[in-house]
């Protein structure tokens, strides 16, 4: 039996894909190993929202040479998007699967076999109507909580961004096939979902339905017990929204807000849709309709242009909003979009201060918003067992997506539970006791 390993980079779009790859080898009678061991064919799902991303697709692809000279190496997704025939005449890969091929897997490996020169399966994901990828998984990596894919591609263009270009243009999963992977994982145990995309905001507006549209029935699914969202526009939260999400009790009060600059100046160079004060609006909705939501963002340090004073400005907006965790970028120079050729490019070294800072801060919020939730009453759907001062937990996350332990040595994976959080048992783990 041939054996096969697989490695993602990037978001859970990524992640979700590589599962689904996975699943496509098995059934193709392949063994799955660990990317560290020794395998036959190694697939590598690359990422290329930055530099950092670029280089990591890279020598995650070396390592896999390194690793068995003789097996096969699969470069798929993004950065094989950009790169495209490079990987194949650089012989970082011997197999090249664009966006919207990686269903192709197994044939290409098949072809490969047969004729060494059938070696690369890409688009031109912007050329014309893509309709979008049929991939679907019967598991997920985790025990209790499963991402699923219901969107691919982004028509914002954001001037930083390489990713349009990358993705192609949005398209929606139908409802239909996204509900009939749900009930198959939540029938082999799976509570929670991760409803994810590219650009889950646009989802539906190709096919005449609605994220709602979709969370309303995702939440009728019998066994589903916990809904998150993966990350959203400011825009389309609304009044309508927000209340009609916090009237479906499994949806979780944890909202990835993109917002990438808290100065209007900035945010208007990176060509983003909306200002400063539509997005704190947007947090004060969903703070009027959820009991202290988790809010958590993306920010940008270094854009092009980003003088002192709008740094600063950033810093003060954030701190203002107070969000739960913000994910810290240092601006990454993506060729061929707006930004890579504007004016004013920020050095490196100030680029690195400013994000630090941003990281600080961060922290400083996320210990602040865990602290907050000492002395309430919350559920927890325990996952993994945990050791620490050689006493016996299971940990899992409340709603809020904070980390809490339960001393118990039980096996407890997959079970929800209740009780009150009485404070920190390490850095990043409060203590959860039942009642």
């Amino acid at each position: 039996m041939k054996k096969a390993a697989l490695y993602h980079l990037g978001c859970k779009v990524n992640a979700y894909e590589t599962e689904a790859m996975r699943q496509l080898l098995e059934q193709a009678g392949y063994e799955i190993v660990p990317f560290q061991e020794a395998a036959d064919v190694y697939v590598v799902n690359t990422c290329s929202v930055t530099n950092i991303a670029d280089r990591k697709s890279r020598q995650m692809l070396g390592r896999a040479r390194k690793r068995n000279p003789e097996a096969v190496i699969v470069a798929a997704g993004c950065y094989v998007q950009t790169g495209g025939t490079q990987i194949l005449e650089q012989k970082i890969a011997d197999i090249i699967l664009g966006n919207n091929k990686k269903k192709h897997l197994v044939r290409m490996l098949e072809a490969y076999e047969a004729d060494k020169n059938c070696t690369a399966s890409l688009c031109d994901i912007n050329e014309g109507k893509k309709e979008y990828e049929a991939l679907r998984m019967t598991s997920a990596a985790e025990h209790t909580r499963a991402f699923i894919k219901v969107q691919d591609g982004c028509n914002q263009f954001c001037s930083y961004c390489v990713i349009p270009y990358a993705r192609g243009r949005a398209r929606s999963r139908q409802a239909q096939d996204v509900l009939e992977e749900i009930r198959l994982l939540a029938d082999k145990g799976y509570q929670e979902v991760v409803l994810t995309g590219i650009h889950l905001s646009s989802y539906g507006l190709d096919t005449g339905d609605s994220l709602i549209s979709l969370i309303r029935q995702v939440h009728e699914t019998d066994g589903i017990r916990r809904i998150r969202l993966g990350s959203l526009e400011p825009g389309i939260v609304t009044e309508e929204f927000a209340a009609s999400l916090s009237a479906m009790e499994k949806v979780c009060p944890h909202f990835h807000l993109s917002l990438q600059s808290g100065c209007d100046a900035t945010l208007k160079r990176m060509n983003r849709k909306y200002n400063t004060a539509g997005y704190k609006q947007r947090c004060e909705i969903l703070r009027s309709y959820f009991d202290n939501p988790a809010i958590t963002t993306d920010v940008i340090a270094g854009f092009p242009g980003e003088t002192g004073e709008e740094y600063d400005m950033t810093m003060e907006f954030v701190e203002q909003i107070q969000f739960y965790e913000m994910h810290v970028f240092k601006y990454s120079k993506r060729e061929g979009t707006k930004a890579a050729v504007m004016e004013h490019q920020v050095p490196e070294e100030i680029k690195a201060v400013r994000s630090a800072s941003l990281i600080r801060l961060s922290e400083e919020m996320s210990e602040a918003y865990r602290r907050g939730l000492t002395g309430k009453n919350r559920s927890v759907l325990l996952e993994e067992p945990f050791v620490f001062n050689h006493k016996q937990y299971y940990t899992g996350y409340t709603k809020e997506y904070v980390k809490v332990a339960v001393e118990t040595s039980k096996d407890r994976s997959g079970c929800m539970v209740s009780g009150k959080i009485t404070g920190p048992l390490t850095q990043d783990i409060y203590l959860l006791v039942e009642f």
